[in-house]
């Protein structure tokens, strides 16, 4: 039966109710925050300036508390002992890692500065004090859109696999494998390209920025994973400890944007056009890095359960890592950790749309549904 049977919408379309209620409407839970937050930022300017003074060498301890929370349930749902799984298929892995490092980069670097540099420019006018650095805030947002474009997805896209009926054993172990490259590639990575970007970050700064809100959850996820397992058993992980973590880490995100937006409130006051430029260069790279990644996978003659998760893993971007690095490199009211934000108000309606063009399409490719789960109902669909 074929995905783009209109007999056979109301099954394909079934799992969108596996989508907790926040991930659901996170772009609502988004503009609640930014309502909120603007709303704290012009009401209660003390209780921001309060929140801010709160840090050590420059590290907000509000924020890098919230930032940790928002990291760590991402990073104990990942098993790496399934690492070994990439050597027995190698091409979508090899995919994966191709586009999110060689590609991706730059493809943002080039869309944020044509778009945010070039054409968008004259709308953008003004600068801002960025460790005492004064850089024009088209620059600023130039940077977050970097640091979206070197940041893949390790969260969401084990979502996005499951509503298109991906292998998730292959999801898993992309999400693995990204999770690692990112630890080391991550920081030499975006220095390279903020200095490109004539953005001067210390080399000091990026790499503990990575260390703290991806080494650190990381260290910490694989080390309870396993004493979890070990002592409470894989049913209580799933479903005990999984069930009542879920909603941690969009909460966190979802503070840390109350307080992003409480110091951001004026600019996006005087300047909700800006808003809608940002959105502009990550509509197009989000699109245009799905496509490359799909149109590659048909190429390589994958079979859509594996090309489907390798389109999306390099399509959407892991925001938590990109806030949370803006946050340390250029202030949490500086323009390029709104331009992250910005990334998260359109990563889940761009990304549902793309799990509908993924299951429409899904008859350009070989079929292998029983790589989708051997126990998934789902699969009866598929063939």
């Amino acid at each position: 039966m074929s995905l783009s049977d209109p007999n056979n919408q109301q099954s394909i379309n079934q799992p969108n109710a596996t989508l907790s209620v926040f991930q659901r409407y996170l772009t609502l839970w988004v503009l609640i925050c930014i309502v909120v937050g603007i709303a704290i930022g012009r009401l209660l300017p003390g209780v921001a300036v309060a929140l801010d003074a709160m840090s050590i060498y420059q590290v907000s301890i509000p924020i890098a508390i919230c930032l940790f929370f928002m990291m760590y349930p991402i990073m104990v749902k990942i098993d790496f002992t399934q690492i070994d799984r990439a050597f027995r298929a190698p091409k979508p892995v090899a995919l994966t890692l191709v586009v999110n490092w060689l590609i991706k980069p730059f493809t943002m670097l080039v869309i944020a500065q044509f778009f945010l540099g070039y054409l968008f420019r004259p709308l953008i006018t003004g600068t801002e004090l960025i460790r005492g650095q004064e850089i024009a805030i088209a620059d600023s947002y130039i940077a977050g859109a970097i640091l979206l474009g070197i940041a893949p997805c390790t969260a969401m896209v084990l979502m996005w696999g499951y509503l298109s009926f991906g292998n998730q054993g292959l999801t898993l172990v992309m999400v693995a494998v990204n999770s690692l490259a990112m630890l080391f590639i991550y920081a030499p990575l975006g220095r390279w390209l903020l200095s490109a970007s004539d953005l001067s970050v210390p080399w000091a700064t990026i790499v503990l920025s990575v260390l703290i809100y991806v080494g650190l959850p990381l260290l910490c996820g694989v080390y309870s994973r396993h004493w979890i397992l070990k002592h409470k058993g894989q049913e209580w992980f799933d479903t005990k400890f999984l069930k009542y973590l879920d909603p941690v880490a969009i909460s966190a995100l979802l503070i840390t944007l109350v307080l992003l937006f409480a110091f951001k409130g004026e600019l996006i006051v005087n300047n909700p056009l800006h808003i809608v430029l940002i959105a502009v260069p990550l509509f197009i790279q989000t699109n245009f890095i799905f496509l490359i990644g799909y149109g590659a996978a048909q190429k390589l003659k994958l079979s859509y359960e594996d090309a489907a998760p390798a389109a999306m893993i390099g399509a959407s971007n892991h925001f938590e890592v990109a806030i949370a690095t803006a946050v340390t490199l250029f202030g949490l009211n500086s323009g390029a950790a709104l331009a992250t934000v910005v990334g998260v108000l359109i990563e889940v309606p761009v990304m549902l749309m793309l799990v509908e063009i993924c299951k429409r399409t899904a008859f350009w490719f070989p079929r292998e549904p029983e790589k989708a789960s051997l126990h998934d109902p789902r699969c009866q669909i598929l063939s």
